[in-house]
């Protein structure tokens, strides 16, 4: 059985990332669940622009609409869905946020998923999407357990995008897995405001055998490097809080 979910492996996190070097001004956000033994952490509960990540959330809710409608995706949604993913391309992003009905439709989407900290971005404002890292890891319980709103086929779809992301995004979450033992999906924004970047890593890799859902994100990095960085570090750290088997 499950180990039952206690606030026990919240402190091993923040033990953890005692260790772990935040720049000034910047902030950081993490969750993290053991599939096999249910033990889940989670480390501060802010609310993040998502940048990128939020593709895979678009994605979840145009697959969710092609199972309501009792039809596979098209071709042309799926050469989006690739592009998306795979190489975080933009345009791709804004079409399939267009068809799915922008943050109305991803609102909705997430509403059957059971995300209650998200809220899509203001018109073609995607990458705005607002979430925490707790419901980041819904999410990806959607996209990798078998109770999930997604059928098998749709998951399957999805978790093999994010193993076949384009080599000079293979940072982030990977980090703390073993090998190339992940499927991830990560998002960089600098911010016209401040000059800052918005990073950030979700996905599964496996670790001693067994998988792990992995979210992490932060704002106010003085640069792309400094804040991979910081999401690499923080995601060993989450997973080490949920420990091994």
């Amino acid at each position: 059985m499950p180990e039952p979910v206690t606030g026990d492996r919240d402190a091993l996190l923040r033990r953890a990332m005692a260790g772990v070097s935040v720049p000034a001004g910047a902030r950081v956000s993490a969750a993290v669940l053991a599939v096999d033994s249910g033990r889940r952490a989670v480390y501060g509960d802010a609310a993040f622009d998502t940048a990128s990540i939020v593709k895979v959330d678009i994605l979840a809710a145009l697959l969710l609409r092609a199972q309501d409608a009792g039809r596979r995706p098209a071709a042309a949604e799926r050469a989006h869905a690739a592009r998306m993913i795979e190489e975080s391309d933009n345009a791709s992003a804004t079409a399939l946020w267009h068809r799915i009905g922008r943050a109305a439709g991803l609102d909705a989407a997430n509403r059957r998923f059971g995300l209650t900290g998200t809220a899509g971005g203001d018109g073609g404002l995607w990458g705005l999407t607002r979430t925490t890292a707790a419901d980041r890891l819904v999410l990806l319980q959607q996209v990798f357990g078998e109770d999930s709103e997604l059928g098998a086929d749709s998951r399957s779809y999805l978790q093999g995008l994010m193993t076949s992301v384009r080599a000079d995004q293979r940072w982030g979450v990977s980090a703390a897995a073993e090998g190339t033992s992940w499927a991830l999906k990560n998002g960089w924004l600098p911010r016209s405001t401040t000059g800052l970047w918005v990073v950030n890593s979700i996905g599964r890799v496996t670790v001693d055998g067994a998988d792990r859902l992995v979210a992490v994100l932060s704002d106010g990095t003085a640069s792309l490097a400094e804040g991979i960085s910081l999401v690499e570090a923080t995601a060993r750290a989450a997973v080490s809080a949920v420990g091994a088997g």
